[in-house]
């Protein structure tokens, strides 16, 4: 706006700082600090937090709060939740007829001003205070007394588990004790190796459940006045509109346990008894990015290895969600990964980051979908595409040309097992020529459980589970069977840890002959087996022979073919 003054020379009016410290401060700016200049002042002690709040004030023709000397009714303070006022830094300081005065410490920070209006319903009017005033009036409103912090904390017993934080600061208030709360959900979760953890409202408490190894364990619940207060902290964590509780919401939050920082993919899910919340955790550390570390059987290896290193075509993975795809494929990239390879991705989204890889995230709100994501790459002049999912026509005609002009591309697919997606590509409309020619091999794949390391035993499996198997005990008289008893190191499941079984579908020109006259699945997976092709069932009992899992977990997760 013309003729605005600078806060600065509004504070040298006021004699709140000298031109000297002024200049400095600009200096600091010119040297890189991007940072306001108030910002900069108030670090360099130059002049209060309040001082550069009233010249704010001043410069946008605002009124300026001292929240130190000001009586808030508690009927106002009661018009925002706590939970918001903390997380956008404002105090709702006057009410005046559908009009509510509140003070800012980011007064330019227009939606925070309409999700007030919204939540409110009310005309926001905004005025200006120190962020510091700002928290402390937020503290003295809605803090309480030690003893009712004490019995908040009897009554959730050993579930909270409250401690006070590292640096042994006492943080106050019902809030903080759900902050801690959920704090200590996040880090027992990867206490226990869970990959996800779920927070569900049942009829009377909240459930807490961690996914670990593929199964879900049920930790000690919450009580239901709990719930309102965890789930909005899970969502202001996530960066989810907390007034939003009709719709099904997508976030996600950064958290640092110890030393190491962790990434939560969150999803809600509105039902019967309130918001049901799932956090995927991503923790980069324990992502094996060596093949090696797979569970390939030696031949299968070798083989996808030389399969990844051919110069263009189409290599699917196939497998239904939380069938470890990603992690497969993200471990080839890795090893493709040299100085002289240039490597894209369109992912939805973007799970790992991967040093030295060209990562796209599709943002479906502006159309930056797999298609326009796809059309954009292929003239960054790759040699390595991957597509995080090939879910309609357009991407697979895209990706498909994409590796018919020289380019090695990597997709999965949604379908049990390898054979079926060559029938899936071609119902989506592809041409069975397209499907024939330019596709590789599909690997489709599972995760099991393995034996624990620790309580390892021999034991003979029921007989009717080693015929399901194919597996008759004459075929195989010094085999061994080995199973996990159970132990504190394995939590008494018998299980620490998963690998993959996987099934390797390499085309050749029977193979593609079958997919250019649109042969069944069931004809193309004869095919595959006659040429030599392990099926998921095939792998798994190898690794059972293997003394890897046992016979019933292979069952859970394969089925024999007929």
């Amino acid at each position: 706006m013309a003729g605005r003054k600078f806060i600065g020379e509004i504070l040298v009016e006021m004699e709140a700082v000298s031109d000297a410290k002024v200049k400095e401060a600009l200096a600091k700016q010119m040297a890189g600090d991007k940072r306001l200049i108030g910002e900069i002042l108030v670090e360099m002690e130059a002049c209060q937090p309040e001082d550069v709040a009233r010249a704010q004030a001043e410069q946008l023709g605002l009124r300026f709060y001292d929240l130190e000397t000001s009586e808030i009714p508690p009927k106002v303070t009661e018009l925002i939740p706590p939970e918001v006022a903390r997380e956008r830094k404002v105090c709702p300081v006057m009410l005046a007829g559908k009009t509510l005065t509140v003070a800012m410490c980011n007064p330019m920070d227009l939606e925070t001003v309409d999700t007030l209006r919204f939540q409110t319903s009310l005309s926001i009017e905004v005025a200006v205070a120190s962020e510091r005033q700002i928290m402390a009036a937020l503290e003295r409103a809605h803090g309480f007394t030690e003893n009712k912090v004490e019995q908040m904390l009897g009554q959730m017993g050993d579930a909270l588990n409250v401690r006070r934080n590292e640096d042994g600061d006492e943080e106050g208030g019902d809030d903080a004790l759900i902050i801690k709360y959920v704090t200590q959900i996040i880090q027992n979760a990867i206490s226990a190796r869970a990959s996800d953890i779920h927070v569900e409202p049942m009829d009377d408490h909240l459930r807490i459940r961690y996914r670990v190894d593929g199964v879900c364990l049920t930790m000690d619940p919450a009580p239901k006045r709990l719930q309102g207060p965890v789930i909005q902290r899970l969502k202001i964590m996530a960066g989810m509109p907390i007034e939003e509780k009709r719709k099904p919401l997508d976030g996600r939050i950064k958290v640092k346990i110890g030393d190491k920082r962790i990434d939560l993919r969150v999803s809600s899910l509105p039902s019967v008894h309130g918001e049901a919340f799932v956090m995927r955790i991503l923790d980069s550390d324990s992502l094996r990015l060596n093949l090696e570390d797979m569970g390939f059987d030696p031949g299968d290896l070798k083989m996808y290895t030389g399969l990844i290193r051919r110069p263009n075509g189409i290599i699917l993975v196939t497998g239904p969600t939380g069938s470890g795809k990603t992690t497969t494929l993200y471990a080839t990239l890795n090893t493709l990964n040299t100085i002289d390879r240039k490597i894209i991705t369109a992912e939805d989204p973007v799970e790992y980051h991967l040093n030295g890889i060209n990562q796209c995230q599709t943002q479906h709100k502006i159309g930056l979908d797999f298609p326009r994501i796809l059309r954009a790459m292929l003239r960054q002049a790759p040699n390595v595409i991957l597509v995080g999912e090939i879910r309609d026509a357009e991407t697979a005609q895209i990706a498909i040309q994409a590796s018919l002009t020289g380019h090695l591309v990597f997709s999965t697919l949604h379908t049990n097992d390898a054979p079926s997606a060559i029938t899936r590509l071609i119902d989506m409309g592809v041409q069975p020529f397209l499907v024939a020619t330019s596709i590789q091999a599909v690997l489709a794949q599972r995760l099991i459980r393995v034996n624990c390391p620790k309580c390892q035993e021999k034991y003979t499996p029921d007989h009717k589970t080693l015929m399901s198997l194919n597996l008759r005990p004459e075929q195989y008289p010094d085999i061994q069977f080995v199973r996990g008893k159970g132990c504190d190191y394995c939590k008494g499941t018998g299980f620490r840890g998963r690998k993959g079984i996987f099934e390797m579908m390499v085309m050749n020109r029977q193979l593609r002959d079958l997919a250019f006259e649109k042969a069944s699945t069931t004809e193309v997976r004869k095919a595959a087996i006659a040429n030599g092709m392990n099926t998921l069932a095939m792998d798994g009992v190898r690794k059972v022979l293997n003394g890897l899992t046992t016979p019933d977990e292979v069952l859970k997760t394969a089925k024999l073919d007929d």
